[in-house]
């Protein structure tokens, strides 16, 4: 049984992973919320015939457009993946729906300036050299881990994993201009909003919690793990395979990844290692959990077994290029408690509250003009929401595949509304 101090010890130590846990979601709450309006404004208003001219097909020009747009989106990496589900829904590749993934979580500005703040100007060169990097090796591996029918059977799977859960698209043939002024179309990016967050916000969640608890390994613990003292080639290469491994098992994302980097490199990992941990964070396990529910099992492991290979190369690549040219830090690494910092009155601060502005006006548009499905539990328009009149009741639907299921065995959904409003 434990003492006194050890109980002190371990609640401590309990009490800096929620601490630690916050301040990640603190460093990305304002990513996730432009990613996930931006998501919501592309599967609202993008018509389906654009995205297929734009970035349709395996060549460099869908490839540059995509990362464009992907160093563009300023998300992170569970915004991006959901923004990637809706270009490969609509029509995009699957290496440009990757590249994109690639782009939005590598190239954009906040994570370079943060790892330029916490570890140097290098890592910021080498994460956006990195990402275009791993955008090449992506585009000529794909098609040994991924056939073009598997890719076709994936992109079916996408738009039936939507069946049950129909996001609102463009219904209503309007101008850019006009959609920016009109309630109705608002309405439509904002049931978009909220049905991606209903879907992923447990994933989020366990992500962060998870993510801080791990951060309170000691350093001790990742200079054995690191084989602190080998030959440095061993090193260099152990650190860019043992890298995305912790990634995948500390479930952290995007810009939220940059302070256990940092702990990383101050532990004494490889710059490899530091540089294939950070590009990992699309293949942490409640993305993988993602990736299976929007494509399939067998494509979400192609894609991940195909992002690992091109993780691992990209920063063994990096690492040897940066040796050559002199550009690898040397020198003292930044102690922990330079790592976390606390709350305060700065650009994050301002960027949370425009976020949280947002996230608020959004939820409270799809409760003024929404109505919920008694089927699946989404928020869907009143007045586009498939409908029914039963039993002297209208009763509203995301989509057709709601309203059978009602049809079937109405009493089952009637009774589950009647006992949560008890």
């Amino acid at each position: 049984m434990l003492g006194y101090p050890q109980r002190m010890g371990v609640l401590s130590t309990i009490g800096d992973g929620f601490k630690d846990a916050f301040l990640m979601a603190w460093e990305v709450w304002w990513a996730l919320v432009f990613g996930f309006a931006i998501s919501a404004v592309v599967q609202a208003w993008v018509p389906r015939e654009r995205i297929e001219r734009a970035l349709s097909g395996d060549g460099a020009g869908p490839l540059a457009k995509a990362t464009g747009l992907g160093a563009a989106s300023s998300s992170c990496s569970y915004a991006a993946i959901a923004i990637a589900k809706s270009l490969f829904q609509k029509g995009a590749s699957a290496s440009s729906a990757l590249a994109f993934q690639f782009a939005s979580t590598n190239l954009v500005w906040e994570l370079g300036l943060v790892l330029w703040v916490l570890i140097g100007w290098q890592f910021t060169l080498a994460e956006y050299v990195g990402g275009l990097v791993m955008i090449v090796l992506m585009a000529l591996l794909l098609r040994v881990f991924v056939s073009p029918r598997l890719e076709q059977e994936a992109r079916e799977h996408a738009q039936a994993a939507d069946t049950g859960h129909q996001h609102h698209t463009a219904g209503e043939q309007m101008t850019w201009r006009e959609r920016l002024t009109s309630v109705s179309a608002w309405s439509d990016v904002a049931h978009n909003f909220r049905g991606d967050w209903q879907m992923l916000y447990k994933e989020i969640t366990v992500g962060f919690l998870l993510a801080g608890f791990v951060a309170q390994l000691p350093n001790g613990f990742f200079n054995g793990l690191f084989l602190k003292g080998s030959p440095a080639l061993i090193q260099t290469v152990w650190g860019a395979v043992i890298g995305p491994v912790i990634a995948v098992l500390s479930f952290v994302c995007s810009v939220g990844n940059v302070p256990l980097a940092a702990v990383l490199w101050s532990g004494g990992i490889s710059f490899a290692g530091v540089m294939a941990f950070i590009f990992a964070d699309l293949i942490v396990l409640p993305i993988i959990a993602i990736y299976r529910k929007y494509y399939g099992s067998k494509f979400a492991l192609r894609i991940v077994a195909l992002m690992f290979v091109t993780m691992v190369a990209a920063a063994l690549i990096i690492d040897g290029s940066f040796s050559a040219l002199g550009l690898i830090p040397h020198g003292p690494r930044p102690s922990r408690g330079d790592i976390f910092g606390s709350i305060k009155l700065d650009y994050k601060l301002f960027l949370n509250v425009i976020g949280v502005v947002i996230f608020t006006a959004l939820f409270w548009l799809t409760q003024r003009r929404g109505v919920t499905d008694l089927v699946c539990g989404m928020k869907v328009d009143r007045a586009k929401a498939v409908r029914m009149n039963f039993a002297g009741e209208t009763f509203y639907f995301c989509s057709t595949h709601c309203l059978h299921a009602f049809e079937v065995s109405p009493k089952d959904y009637l009774d589950k509304d009647t006992e949560a409003s008890v």
